[in-house]
C-alpha cells in the first residue's frame, strides 16, 4: 500500500492490520523473532496500551522543556566551533554528534561507550527487511553494539535521573515486570538516535538543495516546527516501510488479501501523494504538512516524535541567527538501509552571518 488513504485507514485500523506478528517483513506467528519483539512496536493490545501507557507517562513535554535550554545550549556551541571550521561533514559531526550529545543523558545512560547505538540501531532497522546480504553485514556490525546496549539497558548500569530508570521505578510500581522494563529502556535505544541522525542529515540537505527556504525561514523565524513537519512530508525524514499483517480476510478495490498477509506500508509514499498533497515534490516549508504519516498514525504513533522535534528545533534555532547559507562542498554519499533514508556522509559548509547582521 502506497497511497495516502490506504496506508493511513491501514496504520489506523490496527485490530485488522496487526503489529503483534511483527512490522518487518518476518512474521513472528510464523518464525523466531531475531530478538525479542518490541513491547511497543511490535505489540497489539491490550498489552501494547498498558506499555505505551506507562511510557506515555515519562514521555512528557514536561520533561523535554526542563532539558530544552541545556540542549539549546549545546547546539549553540556546536553550530559556532562548525562555523570556525567552515567546511564538514553534516552527518557525522552535526547529524550524529548532537543526537549522542544530548538523548543518552535524557535516557540516563553510561558515559562510555555511546557511539555505539548508531551501529545497534542500524542492524535493527536492517532487521525489518529481507535477510539479504545487507541484513547480514549489519548483524555482524552490531554484535558489539549489541552487547554493550544488552547491558546499558540494565537497572544497575542506568543513572539516577533518567528516563530509564523511570521505567524501572514503574516496575517497582507493579506496572510492569523486571524483564518487561528492561525492554522498554532497550525500545528508547532503537530508535531514538539512528532516525534523528537521518533526519538533520536529510533536512540539511535539502536546505542546501533549495537555497530560497533557507532564506524564507531567515525571514520568518516563527517556521522551525513547521519547516520540521514538511521534512518529515518531503524529504522522506526516516523510516520508509513498515509492515502489517492482516487478522482476517481484506477486501480492497484491488482484490482481496488473504488473512495472514504481510501487507508493505510506503510511507514515504503516501507522504508525496497527489491525491492528499498540492505539488506533492515540491519542498515548501510554509505547507501545513500536518497529517503526515513520517511518524506513523494511530496507537503506534512514534514515541519519541517529541524529542526528534525539540532536537531539530534547537540546531534549527542555533543556526538561524548565526548561518546565512548551506552550501554543499561535495557529492553526498547515500547510506544503504533496509529500512531507513539514510545519507552516510553530507559534505557542506556554513556561511556566516555577517557580525553586523548578528548583533
Amino acid at each position: 500500500m502506497a497511497r495516502y488513504s490506504e496506508v493511513q485507514a491501514a496504520l489506523r485500523d490496527n485490530q485488522t492490520y496487526v503489529s503483534g506478528r511483527g512490522v518487518g517483513l518476518a512474521d513472528f506467528s510464523r518464525e523466531t523473532p531475531f530478538r525479542p519483539p518490541s513491547l511497543l512496536l511490535e505489540t497489539d493490545p491490550p498489552l501494547h496500551d498498558r506499555t505505551r501507557g506507562l511510557m506515555n507517562r515519562i514521555v512528557t513535554l514536561g520533561a523535554l522543556r526542563a532539558v530544552a535550554p541545556r540542549w539549546q545550549a549545546i547546539a549553540d556551541a556546536m553550530v559556532e566551533q562548525l562555523l570556525d571550521r567552515g567546511r564538514f561533514d553534516a552527518v557525522s559531526e552535526l547529524g550524529t554528534a548532537f543526537p549522542l550529545a544530548v538523548f543518552p543523558d535524557l535516557i540516563g545512560l553510561q558515559d562510555e561507550g555511546r557511539e555505539q547505538l548508531i551501529p545497534y540501531a542500524a542492524g535493527v532497522f536492517n532487521a525489518f527487511g529481507p535477510r539479504n546480504a545487507l541484513f547480514e553485514r549489519s548483524q555482524i556490525a552490531a554484535r558489539e553494539a549489541s552487547v554493550w546496549v544488552a547491558a546499558a539497558c540494565k537497572r544497575e548500569n542506568l543513572k539516577p535521573d533518567g528516563w530509564g530508570m523511570q521505567v524501572y521505578a514503574a516496575a517497582d510500581r507493579g506496572d510492569c515486570s523486571e524483564e518487561e522494563a528492561e525492554r522498554l529502556v532497550r525500545s528508547f535505544l532503537s530508535a531514538g538516535v539512528d532516525t534523528t541522525v537521518n533526519g538533520i542529515g536529510n533536512l540539511l540537505h535539502a536546505f542546501a538543495l533549495h537555497p530560497d527556504q533557507w532564506q524564507r525561514l531567515h525571514a520568518q523565524p516563527n517556521l522551525p516546527p513547521r519547516a520540521f513537519e514538511e521534512g518529515l512530508r518531503w524529504i522522506r525524514l526516516a523510516v520508509q516501510t513498515f509492515f502489517r499483517t492482516t487478522s482476517r480476510s481484506v477486501e480492497t478495490p484491488e482484490g482481496t488479501i488473504p488473512e495472514g498477509s504481510k501487507v508493505a506500508l510506503f510511507l514515504a509514499a503516501a507522504n508525496r501523494d497527489p491525491r492528499r498533497w498540492e505539488n506533492p515534490e515540491r519542498f515548501d516549508i510554509g505547507r501545513r504538512a500536518s497529517g503526515h504519516v513520517g511518524f506513523g498514525f494511530g496507537i503506534h504513533q512514534c514515541l519519541g516524535q517529541m524529542v526528534a522535534r525539540q532536537e531539530v528545533e534547537c540546531l534549527l534555532r542555533a543556526m538561524l541567527p548565526r548561518v546565512s547559507a548551506i552550501r554543499l562542498t561535495g557529492t553526498p554519499e547515500r547510506g544503504l538501509n533496509n529500512t531507513l533514508h539514510s545519507l552516510a556522509t553530507l559534505p557542506v559548509e556554513f556561511e556566516a552571518v555577517k557580525a553586523e547582521v548578528r548583533q
